[in-house]
């Protein structure tokens, strides 16, 4: 299965919000059903089992966060990405340690949300068509475990290969200390953020040593990104 024929589940108690995300992922090719509450999307779960749900965190009957919980407990693992009316940092938190894997801020962008969709099931599903990740001169065999810089192999530890991977599925995104955290330990977020800083420094010696302009960017009181060099 590729990405556009994944199956998405729309969630968000807004008709207007519904609709224009259902029609956005419909037309970029995505399978897409659209639901208004929190136990319609349990049901719709379970009747239809989406690759991804997009998920708002503000419903009537039932929160994201709780819809989430119930998904989890009863064995479901696709990817939930979490729509939030603000940018709370204890929202943020909350919606990644029950389970979700990302999340989007309303207002929102039609084309933020279907690249973080594209990146989160470029991540999860097992039947991506292409192994190999580029970004720059940064090349990643997803099944060989291979990575070159520029055609030269570098060697990288698993902890190392799981950091560069998360980055590279989101270049050119901003990602939290916290959010690498939780991807690539898979920790909750009592986890220690000094060991993300860590590997980043290792990482940086190997793709980023002798380089011209640095692709991993630290942006203060942010996090991390990876930079595709522009052509």
């Amino acid at each position: 299965m590729t990405e556009p024929s994944a199956k998405i589940l729309v969630v968000d108690d807004e008709p207007h919000i519904r609709d224009l995300l259902s029609t956005s992922l419909r037309f970029a090719g995505f399978d897409v059903r659209a639901v208004g509450a929190g136990a319609a999307a349990i049901s719709a779960v379970l009747e239809d089992e989406p690759d991804l749900i997009l998920l708002d965190v503000m419903l009537p009957d039932i929160s994201g966060f709780g819809v989430t919980k119930r998904l989890r407990a009863s064995g479901f693992t696709s990817p939930i990405l979490f729509l939030t009316a603000k940018d709370d940092t204890d929202d943020k938190i909350t919606g990644l340690t029950v389970g979700g894997d990302d999340y989007v801020t309303k207002p929102f962008s039609l084309d933020e949300i279907i690249a973080r969709i594209k990146a989160i099931l470029r991540r999860t599903m097992a039947e991506t068509d292409d192994a190999t990740i580029h970004v720059g001169e940064l090349a990643m065999n997803q099944d060989t475990h291979e990575v070159t810089v520029g055609g030269e192999e570098i060697e990288l530890s698993p902890t190392e290969f799981k950091l560069l991977r998360y980055l590279m599925l989101n270049a050119n995104r901003v990602l939290s200390k916290a959010q690498i955290l939780d991807h690539v330990w898979e920790y909750d977020f009592n986890g220690d953020v000094g060991i993300v800083e860590s590997y980043i420094s290792y990482l940086r010696r190997k793709i980023d040593d002798g380089a011209a302009e640095p692709m991993i960017v630290t942006k203060r009181g942010f996090g991390y990104m990876l930079k595709s060099p522009k052509a």
